[in-house]
């Protein structure tokens, strides 16, 4: 299992950029042809079920020291959503800015930065692995997602949570979407802090989802809304996130 895990990881990091030129919230789009995207295709409801039959639904990410952390952490995906919407938020430092929970939930909640940070939150340095095959260590800070959607009141008819994203410049809503088992995970928190400072736009700002036992691209920047749904099927291209919809990542990113 272990030299299946690597050799995925290395696979999909070995992989060139495509020439799209788009730079959206996850990494950037990889030119992958139509067998390798079919092999890949292929393979992730068997690394999907290998992995967490494995690595149990509760295994952790590793955790690292402050003396590991990168002097330098890129910026993954676009730098800046172009919606005056989200600029007007940013110039007003996020004032006005609500997080919406809703979907398959009995109490829909609009939270501000001051909600969120009331919360407890949780701290951890962990590594971001990009698909473009370079790796960086951080520290992310903010409140767990399993409280919110139990707050929320989540229905027993959920299966996934939707992370809609205020950045659009690839002409449709970016997107991401995650299962229970990781929506329930001690170490998926929605960051607020990174290496203890307020999150830069360029990040993410004002709140990016940290889900620590995939690849980068599923870590959504620029979260909006979280939307709790049953199926995935009829959004968009029904493929459950930006990437998976436009070229054809995997929908499951476990590493």
């Amino acid at each position: 299992m272990t030299k299946m895990l690597i050799g995925r990881r290395a696979l999909l990091g070995g992989m060139t950029l495509g020439a799209s030129g788009l730079l959206l919230p996850g990494c950037d789009r990889l030119n992958a042809s139509p067998g390798v995207r079919s092999l890949l295709a292929g393979a992730e409801q068997l690394h999907y079920r290998s992995q967490r039959r494995v690595a149990g639904s509760n295994a952790l990410a590793r955790e690292y020291a402050r003396s590991d952390m990168s002097p330098v952490f890129r910026v993954n995906g676009n730098a800046s959503p172009v919606s005056p919407a989200y600029l007007d938020d940013a110039r007003r430092n996020f004032i006005d800015w609500r997080l919406i929970v809703d979907g398959l939930v009995a109490r829909p909640l609009a939270l501000s930065l001051s909600d969120l940070g009331s919360l407890p939150q949780r701290a951890q340095i962990t590594r971001h692995d990009c698909v473009e095959g370079w790796s960086a260590i951080g520290k992310w800070q903010g409140p767990q997602l399993g409280p919110i959607l139990r707050a929320a009141g989540m229905s027993s008819r959920a299966n996934f949570i939707v992370f809609h994203c205020a950045d659009t410049s690839g002409g449709i809503p970016y997107y991401e979407s995650i299962d229970l088992n990781d929506a329930f995970h001690p170490q998926t928190i929605l960051a607020l802090l990174m290496n203890d400072h307020r999150l830069s736009i360029p990040h993410g700002a004002p709140l990016r989802l940290r889900v620590e036992r995939q690849l980068g691209y599923k870590h959504a920047k620029f979260v909006m809304r979280m939307e709790a749904r049953e199926r995935l099927e009829d959004l968009y291209l029904g493929k459950g996130g930006y990437w998976e919809d436009r070229a054809d990542y995997a929908w499951y990113a476990g590493i």
